[in-house]
């Protein structure tokens, strides 16, 4: 914990740059941002109590509904305590005045962290991964739907410049109004490290890729990244999704991850030069366990009913378990740069997947790879959605969760309290859709039956 005088001079400094407020946030379950707004004269008795807040926002779903998760309702609705972590302090370019930082949960009664704080999920991780003496670098690739009102729609949305065939295209032919520019340019100022980023294969699709960086500040990134993202998309009156699948006639959103591992010294654990491959043991043994613990992987990083939409033939979006050497058609893609850039790339997770949550998984899978020195099997060739030369990924999220319940490697890992919490929260997901009439139902069935 910072001390009070270092937190007192922070405060006056933020001041005397015109920051009179910060915003403390938090991810929840679902990766979305909780937090609170305090002045910042505040700030320092914040930053030794920290922010009370209630134990159930790990319990509330995305309508506001709090389930019976972790037995906090028995409990009487108990707190957590939210501690600002100040290195992670950044100005806000689209709000003057406020600078915002991420925040830890911990227990009230003996400040341990919280077991279902998604961050504390990826710190234990990269803990236990430490044994191995590697650093996991970590670089996302994030897609989403940029949308506008729309009253003759069902949902009241509609994909923004959506003309078809605006593939990988830039400038105002898929994007009229500039979103793409303005956001980068944004999120550059904000700190956020982006690089680049293109118009995707559906109308009102965008990516945007983030630096590689170590596993957490690649997760904050990531979070604050789709937070900013959807702030902005609202003070222009759109709304900007991350949800996996949300058209019926358009693809899906994907959230890439890059992994290389490096050494003590710097040196990227994964190359070997003069192999026929060029990847070392450790690549092969990365690949080995991320194919191995794919299924239970899925619950994280595919974490909803409507992710399951996103895949199946010619989709793009990866359904087999398997893996290849600058392969998109693979889950499991090994670019062709090799020696310090050599790298995996998971193409598994959607993006309505949980920075913390997702990166906690793959570096869970890829820890049990290296520690069981697991070999993959030989790499994919060609179009890889072929069912009969590789396995299939779970087809819903029960059967996803189900794996992840079974696989007591990965659970190990992410720590068995955080994996009730989480599994059980996502079944009462699975039973609300179960008991939902949807509008496909009354138009299959209502006039004929």
């Amino acid at each position: 914990m910072v001390g009070e005088q270092v937190t007192r001079e922070l405060a006056a400094r933020l001041g005397e740059d015109g920051i009179d407020v910060v915003r403390v946030v938090f991810p929840d379950l679902l990766g979305t941002d909780r937090g609170r707004d305090i002045l910042v004269e505040h700030l320092p008795a914040v930053t030794q109590r920290g922010l009370s807040f209630c134990r159930a926002v790990y319990s509330t779903t995305p309508g506001g509904k709090t389930t019976e998760n972790g037995g906090v309702l028995d409990a009487g609705l108990p707190d957590v305590i939210v501690v600002p972590d100040l290195d992670t302090l950044l100005p806000i370019p689209w709000e003057p005045g406020v600078a915002w930082c991420i925040g830890d949960a911990v227990s009230p009664a003996d400040e341990r962290p919280v077991d279902e704080s998604p961050r504390q999920v990826l710190r234990r991780a990269l803990e236990i991964f430490e044994t191995t003496g590697l650093t996991p670098v970590v670089g996302p690739e994030l897609e989403y739907f940029l949308c506008e009102p729309d009253e003759d729609r069902p949902n009241g949305w509609r994909p923004y410049c959506d003309e078809p065939g605006n593939v990988y295209a830039t400038g105002r032919r898929g994007d009229s109004d500039g979103h793409l520019l303005r956001t980068l340019r944004t999120l550059s100022s904000a700190g956020l490290q982006t690089t680049g980023g293109n118009h995707e294969y559906a109308g009102g699709q965008f990516e945007i890729n983030l630096v590689h960086s170590p596993a957490m500040d690649a997760a904050d990134r990531a979070f604050r990244f789709k937070t900013s993202v959807k702030e902005l998309a609202r003070r222009e009156g759109r709304m900007a999704t991350f949800m996996a699948k949300p058209f019926n006639d358009g693809g899906g959103s994907g959230f890439h991850l890059h992994l290389s591992c490096h050494e003590k010294d710097g040196r990227n654990a994964f190359q070997a030069p003069g192999t026929t491959s060029g990847l070392s043991d450790e690549a092969r043994w990365a690949i080995g366990g991320i194919l191995k613990h794919a299924p239970a992987l899925a619950a994280l990083l595919n974490p909803t009913v409507n992710s399951y939409k996103r895949f199946g033939p010619d989709s793009l979006a990866p359904w087999l378990i398997d893996w290849g050497l600058d392969n998109r058609s693979a889950m499991l893609r090994v670019p062709a740069e090799r020696g310090d850039t050599t790298r995996l790339e998971l193409r598994l997770g959607d993006a309505s997947a949980n920075p913390y949550l997702g990166i906690a998984g793959l570096i869970a899978a890829t820890y049990l790879g290296i520690r069981d020195q697991i070999e993959p099997p030989r790499p994919s060739a060609g179009y890889g959605y072929d069912p009969s030369k590789a396995p299939t990924l779970p087809a819903t999220l029960p059967d996803a969760l189900a794996y992840l319940e079974e696989d007591t490697a990965m659970v190990d890992v992410l720590g068995k309290d955080f994996v009730r919490s989480y599994v059980d929260f996502k079944w009462e997901e699975v039973a609300r859709f179960q008991r939902f009439v949807t509008d496909w139902e009354f138009t299959e069935y209502a006039y004929h039956l």
